[in-house]
This record gives C-alpha cells, structure tokens and sequence, in this order.
C-alpha cells in the first residue's frame, strides 16, 4: 500500500546512514527506497518505515536543523527495551534530555516512553499520580521501577 502522507526529516548529507540506523533499532522497519540523482552519488532522497510508519530522508543541506517541536515518539514493552534504545539513540554524540527526551547523533529529537507510564501518571489515586509525575520530572531515561515505588509510596 501506498500512503500519500509521511514525515519528512531534513538531514545535511547524512539521510541514509540515519535512515539505516532507524531502521536496525525499530522492529517492523525498512529502507524502501534510495533515490541517488547520479548512480554512484551519494542519496537525494531515502524513504523508510519504522514499524510501518512512513519517512522519507532528504540530504537538503545545512539550512535547516532539527528542533524538539517535533520529535519521534516510541512506546517500549519493558525497561530492556527502554534501556536498548535509549543506550543506542544517545550513543556516539547523541544527548539526553529530561523525562524521556533525547536527541540522538543526527539531532532528532526522540520520546522513550514505556507502555506502562500512563497507568502510574495517571493513576485513580491523585496523591499517587502526583508522586509518579513528580518522579518521572527529575528522570531522564524512564525508570518503570521508581515510577512503580513513586506509586507505591504513599
């Protein structure tokens, strides 16, 4: 199927070592195509998927630069996965950020964000949520078991 809307990220020459890398920590994800205006050139253009979601990669240059107005947001099963993607994304001049941001070495912004936070952020106990909020706003990387404690607390 072909969608006719996907997100496309700016890169300055680097759009398929990115896309490539995406693409090998997300399962469910691919490179579908590389457009290289000359055969043996470098990428113009690579359109990817990460878990089905469209992208394309376009090496426009450095006239533009990410910002964290948008990001890519990655909802993990488990603290391995959290840990996995987290350790990967800030690796090689990749920065954390606070409550589950980062920006890996490309600049893009990321959010790591377990499956199980909402149950502990909005919890029916509001004196609980608030103690999994406050939590969750002195972390960066998510941590499911402080959450949990933070809950638990009271």
């Amino acid at each position: 199927m072909t969608r006719s809307v996907k997100t496309c990220l700016w890169f300055d020459g680097q759009a398929e070592q990115a896309a490539a890398f995406y693409v090998s920590l997300i399962a469910n994800s691919r490179i579908t195509s590389v457009f290289r205006p000359q055969a043996e050139g470098p990428a113009l253009m690579v359109e990817f998927e990460l878990d089905g979601t469209p992208y394309q990669g376009l090496n426009g240059g450095p006239q533009f630069k990410f910002s964290e107005a948008a990001s890519i947001s990655v909802r993990t099963e488990d603290q391995a996965q959290t840990d996995q993607l987290w350790a990967a994304l800030t690796a090689d001049g990749g920065q954390e950020s606070m409550c589950g941001w980062l920006k890996d070495r490309f600049g893009l912004s990321w959010q790591i964000v377990p499956a199980d936070l909402p149950k502990y952020i909005a919890h029916p106990d509001p004196a609980a949520a608030g103690r999994a909020m406050k939590a969750m706003l002195q972390m960066k990387k998510l941590d499911i078991a402080a959450l949990a404690a933070a809950v638990r607390a009271g």
